[in-house]
């Protein structure tokens, strides 16, 4: 926790070119993608990285595909390639995957014209993606034979992208580059709103944590609060011309249900679509698009049985999924940007979640809505970009903030791996290999990893009974990854407790060791804070 304690002491202290509010997928990449051009940036979160709607997506970096339905083509233009961009940047960590669409019959379009999109999708896409596929049921029950084909009027099969780790570990990676090129950053600290003056926006701050305030000072502001855009731009007296409308987001993990590494996607019996997403040795299954008033949402008992009732009657399982099949729950809003106070005449379900980016230059100030992971890349070079015209000088503005590191350093990381012998170590139990995962996981930083093996051989050893994590990640994560409370870690830089039972992760052998690694003195605390927290 000492990194977290020197920025908090660093953010008091020093002026900023830009305070970037908001630690979610919006915030991440606009603090990476300025500091990695070499503007001085500081950027806080009023609760943890990620912790709200950038952790509970559905780990898909899609295309958009549902947009063609209201003719929206250069939407769908945009994000195909933005999802293309995002294949080839982040090869070890976002990958094309195969979604298998059925069709019930009497549903509003023909199956045959559904397949024809997918096509149209595929070269909307510049066909850099697996070519569509039209299925009859007799080939549909060979291939997925779970699937109840009894009112299906026809199945295509087309592909998109996923996130092979959780989305709150990709979003926190963009924080961790942004940490890597000087920005300041801190998680639990909120913006209690501030003024312009002389050219300096003097923002009131209070650590979360111990109720402590103090001042962040920035030329320029950038409001990438999620949800609570609309919230903190009262408190800075900004006008602006977008708004936030809200949808739910519901997913239930349960054990898995196909081995077969490809998306369903069903429309449920309201219209709704919904999709069963593979996820190691798990499946989430979720929808999306329940207008809400509030960012605060929960799953309740009417959203389980919603989502248990509507994937029992698509597939043919051995026995229905009940309540008590359900390993854990995500739950989030999406917000989504509208440009009038009334959506009279609109249908939510058509409503989009491209970003607006709103300025005040005079001000000095911006404020971000809406969006989705897809289009992060595009949502950081815009931010530059309207920096840029704010009078802003961008020192390496032709610096490439984002992607994987370059081929050089991951050639050196294999080659040390392979000398080592590092996959001898690889749990039998695990779903893949150790050079593998520390790779996708940390990039550069998975050299040091090595090294610590190479000192110690226990470093290798997984800590966390059940889990795949092994000691030397605990201690990078105590190191670099700013976690302060224990369920950063389980939640959002892991996906432990998304797949793990509650009870077994709180009965695991060596969870105690981990809570000594990552708070030190403090672990007793932390430890009864997170399941106090979870006791229902």
């Amino acid at each position: 926790m000492q990194l977290r304690a020197n920025n908090l002491k660093r953010l008091s202290e020093l002026t900023f070119d830009v305070l970037v509010i908001g630690g979610g997928i919006n915030g991440a990449v606009a603090a990476a993608a300025l500091s990695g051009k070499g503007i001085r940036v500081a950027l806080i979160d009023k609760g943890d990285f990620a912790g709200f709607t950038s952790s509970n997506s559905s780990n898909l970096a899609w295309g958009g595909i549902k947009y063609m339905e209201n003719y929206d083509f250069r939407l769908v233009r945009k994000l195909c390639m933005s999802r293309n961009l995002l294949l080839k940047s982040y090869p070890s960590s976002v990958r094309e995957i195969r979604f298998l669409t059925t069709i019930q019959r009497g549903f509003r379009h023909h199956p045959l014209l559904l397949w024809l999109g997918s096509w149209l999708y595929w070269l909307i896409g510049n066909c850099a993606t697996r070519v569509p596929r039209l299925m009859t049921r007799r080939r549909l029950a060979r291939k997925e034979n779970i699937i109840n084909t009894q009112e299906t009027a026809g199945c295509f099969e087309y592909s998109d992208a996923y996130l092979h780790d959780n989305d709150s570990r990709f979003v926190f990676n963009f924080i961790r580059s942004a940490m890597s090129h000087g920005c300041i950053a801190a998680n639990y600290v909120e913006s209690l709103g501030g003024n312009l003056n002389k050219g300096i926006w003097a923002i009131k701050a209070k650590d979360v944590m111990n109720n402590g305030e103090f001042e962040i000072r920035a030329r320029a502001l950038v409001n990438a609060a999620g949800p609570y855009v609309d919230a903190h731009n009262e408190l800075t007296m900004q006008h602006t011309t977008h708004h936030h409308v809200f949808s739910k987001g519901i997913h239930i993990i349960v054990d898995q249900i196909s081995p077969a590494p490809r998306v369903l996607a069903f429309f449920a019996e309201d219209g709704r679509l919904f999709f069963v997403i593979p996820m190691g040795r798990r499946t989430c299954i979720g929808a999306t698009d329940t207008p809400v008033q509030s960012p605060e949402v929960a799953v309740t008992q009417d959203d389980c049985t919603y989502l248990l009732q509507n994937i029992n009657k698509k597939l043919n399982l051995q026995q229905p999924l009940t309540e008590s099949d359900v390993i854990a729950t995500r739950c989030g809003v999406r917000p989504l940007a509208v440009n009038s106070v009334s959506l009279d005449g609109q249908d939510f379900l058509q409503l989009s979640r491209k970003h607006a980016i709103d300025i005040n230059l005079a001000d000095k100030h911006l404020s971000i809505f809406g969006g989705k992971l897809t289009d992060c890349i595009n949502v950081g070079n815009e931010v530059c970009e309207h920096i840029r015209a704010m009078g802003f000088h961008i020192p390496h503005p032709g610096y490439q903030w984002y992607g994987e590191p370059s081929p050089d350093v991951k050639d050196e990381y294999l080659h040390q791996s392979r000398l080592m012998n590092l996959d001898s170590y690889t749990s039998l139990l695990a779903h893949e290999s150790l050079t593998t995962r520390y790779w996708r996981r940390y990039g550069a930083d998975a050299l040091s990893l090595l090294d610590n093996i190479r000192r110690d051989p226990t470093q290798a050893e997984i800590l966390i009974e059940g889990t795949e994590y092994t000691r030397c990640e605990i201690y990078l994560a105590a190191d670099r990854e700013m976690i302060t409370r224990l369920e950063d870690f389980l939640r959002r830089r892991s996906k432990i407790a998304q797949v793990i039972r509650h009870e077994d992760i709180q009965n695991a052998s060596g969870l105690m060791q981990a809570c000594q690694i990552l708070f030190g003195h403090e672990a007793d605390d932390k430890h009864q804070e997170y399941f106090n927290e979870h006791l229902n």
